[in-house]
């Protein structure tokens, strides 16, 4: 008997199919979910950071992701100087910023913050051995890792020693004139 109605039967199919996935689903959530991070992970996902108290030439520190950043209000001399470096007096000429394509040349405006030329904002360990650099200090009056006596300049950019790269540019933003998230 070949009828297009549906029976019983193919009710009761389609019911328990839909159960079971119901069932499925339940059981598979839990190990789904806990594969996300957890709060403390998410925790340190972004920093904010208010530097409305910073005056020209001050620097401060702060942790993302376990890691020191450096965070440099420069002056006008600072500017300037890392200006006039030619390129091709660069250890590494690409930017290291992760704002910007890859391959951005190493300028100074490819270091700093767009539009908020004096801020700086960048990882603060050092590219060679992972040492943490001391700041306004060095060849360069920038950073200097006093472990392997890598010299970084006003901008970040390796200028003498080991350290094979510049200092890392963080992705951030100003969210407010004096407002800062990293990450």
């Amino acid at each position: 008997m070949d009828s297009s109605e549906p029976t019983r039967r193919d009710f009761m199919y389609l019911a328990t199919g839909a159960f079971g996935a119901v069932g499925v689903a339940a059981v598979a959530w839990p190990f789904i979910d806990q594969m996300n991070p957890d709060a403390a992970a998410l925790a340190l996902a972004t920093t904010e950071v208010d530097v409305s108290s910073m005056a020209p030439g001050q620097s401060i520190t702060v942790s993302w992701r376990g890691k020191p950043v450096f965070i440099r209000y420069r002056t006008e001399k600072e500017i300037t100087e890392a200006k006039d470096v030619p390129l091709g007096d660069l250890k590494d000429p690409i930017a290291r910023n992760e704002n910007l394509p890859s391959d951005a040349p190493a300028t100074d405006a490819n270091r700093a913050a767009e539009g908020k030329e004096p801020w700086l904002v960048m990882v603060g360990i050092c590219t060679h051995l992972g040492c943490v650099p001391i700041g306004e200090a060095g060849e360069y009056d920038g950073w200097f890792c006093p472990c392997h006596g890598s010299s970084y300049d006003t901008a970040g950019r390796i200028r003498k020693g080991p350290a094979p790269e510049n200092l890392l540019v963080p992705t951030y933003a100003f969210t407010a004139d004096t407002v800062i998230r990293i990450g």
